[in-house]
């Protein structure tokens, strides 16, 4: 009843999340938004108005008022805006189906870069459709269409590989085109080059892609070097512009842009509690292990979120203002006291419980988004374009406004576990706060004011290094210890 709806919303938590508002009628479009606070957002749309006439009727309102006309509240709590946002979008696409989630959404597919290896002559092209049969050749997703062109651009600049648009049909007297006059183009259009020469061309940038630019400069880099040691200076100062022209034009690539088809990605968010009581109740209030939302990316679709305990496992920095390695490990162990409850555990030959290393559970719970990822297949060519359109909107904003951390794999196909953990940390504790600054020189002056005075004890040979003061510090009065007094 609308009389009740104050104690109803006293049950939903003052949290973020997706909710569902729903009529009598099953046929009836549901009312699916998100929202930071969920409890504050229902009594919006469900507080009784705010003026009513003189038979006690509500005044017309520009505000949405929904309270005469619900009758059934579905919600679900989210650790964060990502996971919002992915709550949302399979609600939306459950309840109104996939185009009309897609236009709610506004979700754009991103822009990729197209390499047409199938094509007689091969060309890059930036695109915002995919392809099933090209995956392999296509490379992003970027944050736009002018950040893809830019690389584009400056990625053919290293190469000969046609620019032009045109379905070409080779033959002598072709007019060509003014990359062709600049010899920035080894023109197959006027047949100056073999069929060999140009397919090779644009293997070399398709590696280019692949590699990310390293399968070019570990090329030139070696040819530097050779010309160092043989002393031809001038050479190696040529070869090293080159160097540094090629580094500039993988750097307009972010980390994230990869084959599509190769695509893995790892975000750590924080989690949504899990409490059966008080809905505002969080973990660290009820003495539960805090735990971070791993979600993975894989086939084309985001699996998760799966829980990782960071139970024995603080963030540190990386780079400290000591330098050392001792304060700069990728991983750095906290003190578990003894009977705390542990969020991971393994079975022993003998049916007993074994407590999990964090790199142990971190493994554990990579496997089993893996196993999810595997079991649910390849996406759909739509699909794979709403997620990664998704994955877009969240991973190009500004670092200040993009919680939590993003992950890929390594060279060999593995994960930084290490590095996850440490993320992990970072996401449920926060990050680390600044040291404390240390006063080299003070300290300095202090030692240079202290004078050591060794004092053997009899025959057992035991050596005291005392303390003494300055002449200043002499005259007040000390208390001294009692082993030390005689």
């Amino acid at each position: 009843m609308p009389e009740d709806a104050a104690a109803i919303l006293l049950g939903v938590p003052a949290a973020p999340g997706v909710f569902a508002l729903r009529g009598e009628r099953a046929e009836d479009e549901p009312y699916i938004v998100r929202g930071a606070d969920l409890r504050r957002r229902l009594r919006r749309l469900l507080a009784p108005p705010e003026e009513v006439d003189e038979a006690g009727k509500p005044v017309l309102s520009k505000r949405l008022n929904l309270r005469e006309k619900v009758r059934w509240i579905e919600w679900t709590r989210a650790g964060s805006e990502f996971e919002s946002g992915l709550v949302l979008y399979g609600a939306m696409r459950e309840a109104f189906g996939a185009e009309a989630a897609r236009k709610k959404l506004r979700l754009y597919p991103p822009y990729f870069l197209r390499v047409t290896m199938g094509h007689e002559h091969p060309r890059v092209y930036s695109t915002n459709r995919l392809s099933k049969r090209a995956l392999e050749e296509t490379f992003g997703p970027f944050p736009s269409r002018a950040a893809a062109e830019r690389y584009c651009d400056a990625v053919l600049d290293l190469f000969k590989l046609r620019r032009c648009y045109e379905d070409l049909q080779p033959y002598p007297e072709h007019p060509g085109c003014a990359y062709g006059e600049m010899k920035m183009c080894l023109e197959p259009c006027k047949m100056a080059c073999s069929a060999e020469e140009y397919a090779a061309e644009a293997g070399r940038v398709l590696e280019f892609f692949e590699t990310r630019g390293e399968s070019m400069l570990a090329g030139i880099a070696k040819e530097r070097d050779a010309a160092s040691e043989a002393m031809d200076f001038e050479g190696a100062a040529e070869l090293h512009k080159q160097w540094e022209k090629v580094k500039a034009a993988a750097a307009l690539a972010d980390e994230l842009v990869r084959p599509v088809a190769e695509l893995r990605v790892l975000v750590l968010q924080e989690s949504a509690p899990e409490c059966s009581g008080n809905p505002d109740l969080q973990v660290r209030e009820i003495g539960g292990t805090p735990e971070a939302a791993v979600f993975l990316l894989e086939h084309g679709r985001i699996v998760g979120p799966e829980r990782l305990s960071t139970l024995g496992v603080r963030a540190v920095r990386e780079q400290t203002a000591v330098g050392s390695s001792l304060f700069a490990q990728p991983l750095m162990l906290a003190a578990v006291p003894l009977g705390s409850e542990l969020a991971g555990q393994g079975v022993s030959e003998s049916g007993g419980a074994v407590a999990l290393s964090p790199e142990d559970r971190a493994r554990e719970v990579l496997e089993r988004l893996a196993a999810r990822a595997d079991e649910a297949g390849e996406a759909e060519i739509a699909e794979r374009c709403d997620t990664l359109s998704l994955l877009r909107r969240w991973y190009y904003r500004p670092e200040k406004q993009r919680a939590g951390e993003v992950f890929l794999p390594n060279a060999d196909g593995g994960w930084p576990l290490r590095r996850v953990l440490n993320g992990a940390a970072r996401v449920v504790l926060g990050a680390p706060g600044e040291m404390q600054a240390v006063d080299r020189e003070g300290a300095k002056a202090v030692a240079k004011g202290l004078k050591t005075k060794v004092i053997h004890a009899g025959r057992e040979g035991v050596e005291r290094v005392v303390a003494v003061l300055p002449k200043r510090a002499r005259s007040r009065k000390a208390v001294v210890p009692g082993d030390l007094a005689g």
